[in-house]
C-alpha cells in the first residue's frame, strides 16, 4: 500500500467466510486504502469463493469500491500471487522450518516484516 505495508492478516482459527471477509478485511483495511487513493481506486482480489458472495459485492457497493473484473482461477493475472510465492519460500528455507500452525504463524509474520518493501513496491 502507498510506500507502505500493513500487517499481515492470518486468518489462525476457521474459515474465512464472506461476513468475516467484510469484518476482516474489507472494513479494516480495503475501505481506508480506498479513501486514500480516491474515486480512481479499483479493487482487486484473487477470486476467491468467500471474495464473491452477495455481501460481499454489497459491502462494496455502498462503500463505492469498483472491483476489477477478470476471471477466476487467473493466478498468473494476480500479481500479489508472486509475493505469496516469495513468501513461502523464505518460511521453507529457515533453518528451523515451523512444525505446527503457531510456529508456521509467527515464521510468516517474521518474514513479512523482513520482506523488502522495494520487492513490495515492484508488484505493485
Amino acid at each position: 500500500m502507498i510506500n507502505g505495508r500493513k500487517r499481515l492478516h492470518v486468518v489462525a482459527n476457521g474459515t474465512m467466510m464472506g461476513q468475516r471477509y467484510i469484518d476482516e478485511v474489507l472494513l479494516p483495511h480495503v475501505h481506508l486504502f480506498r479513501g486514500a487513493v480516491g474515486d480512481k481506486f479499483v479493487f482487486m482480489d484473487d477470486n476467491a469463493k468467500c471474495h464473491r458472495t452477495l455481501a460481499v459485492q454489497d459491502c462494496l457497493d455502498s462503500e463505492g469500491i469498483e472491483r476489477l473484473v477478470w476471471l477466476a482461477r487467473s493466478p498468473n493475472m494476480n500479481l500479489i500471487e508472486n509475493v505469496w510465492d516469495a513468501l513461502g519460500r523464505q518460511v521453507s528455507s529457515r533453518n528451523y522450518p515451523p512444525t505446527n500452525k503457531n510456529t508456521l504463524i509467527r515464521a510468516l509474520t517474521e518474514e513479512w516484516d523482513k520482506f523488502p518493501q522495494q520487492l513490495l513496491d515492484n508488484v505493485v
